[in-house]
């Protein structure tokens, strides 16, 4: 499972016991909260039942919490999005928050600002992530990632920060010089965004033909619109 952050530190831990990981978009304070309620439940499971919380059963409780945050008078909605991606003993999994309490188990899913072509890139080839190695996975994640950046902007280890969890391994975190390793030769592809403003240009429309021989030049039609006839 691939988390990827841009610009600041938006990557949180959760939970050891199982690989717990979430990326927040929105206010910081809000996150904390929700962050902090997330380890204490995963403690409380633990304490109380020798466990550890899975991952669906942690989405019930952290729903439960942000609904009753839209229902009172006294209170308002938790304004921040997560994306939480962990392993447990169902497998692999990644849950995405709303502000209005509702919460989505998706198989890639990015959230944020200018978010929308990362999930074309990622719905594109939804098929194929299902066979990829881990390094192809990353590969793919840094891709999506790239294409919300404006074309002037490139993906670097100042503004990407790298997460991964899985089976098998644990929970890593690349940061700054840590994640320049992925980033080796990704400048030199070609972005999709890119390839698809070329071809637009290719269509631009060429100039109007002068007017045939037949017809001179002075007889050319006139222009739509009303005409006003003078004296």
């Amino acid at each position: 499972m691939i988390i990827l952050a841009l610009a600041v530190r938006r990557v949180l831990h959760v939970s050891a016991l199982w690989l717990i990981e979430i990326f927040k978009v929105g206010l910081t304070a809000d996150a904390r909260v929700l962050s902090r309620f997330m380890r204490l439940e995963c403690l409380n499971e633990r304490y109380a039942h020798d466990q550890p919380l899975s991952l669906q059963k942690l989405m019930e409780r952290l729903g439960a919490k942000m609904q009753v945050a839209t229902q009172r008078y006294d209170k308002r909605p938790y304004g921040v999005g997560l994306l939480l991606a962990g392993y447990d003993e169902d497998g692999p999994h990644i849950y995405q928050t709303c502000p209005s309490a509702n919460y989505y188990e998706c198989r890639s899913m990015a959230i944020g600002a200018r978010s929308q072509s990362s999930r074309t890139y990622l719905e594109r080839h939804l098929e194929e992530l299902e066979t990829c190695t881990r390094e192809q996975l990353v590969r793919h994640a840094l891709r999506a990632l790239r294409d919300t950046l404006p074309n002037d902007v490139e993906l670097t280890s100042k503004n990407c920060s790298l997460a991964v969890v899985g089976e098998g391994e644990d929970l890593q975190i690349f940061d700054d010089d840590r994640v320049a390793p992925y980033l080796e030769g990704l400048d030199q592809e070609e972005r999709r965004g890119a390839a698809a403003a070329r071809g637009d240009g290719d269509g631009e429309e060429t100039e109007a033909a002068p007017p045939s021989g037949d017809q001179p030049a002075d007889e050319a039609p006139p222009q739509g619109g009303d005409q006003m006839d003078t004296d």
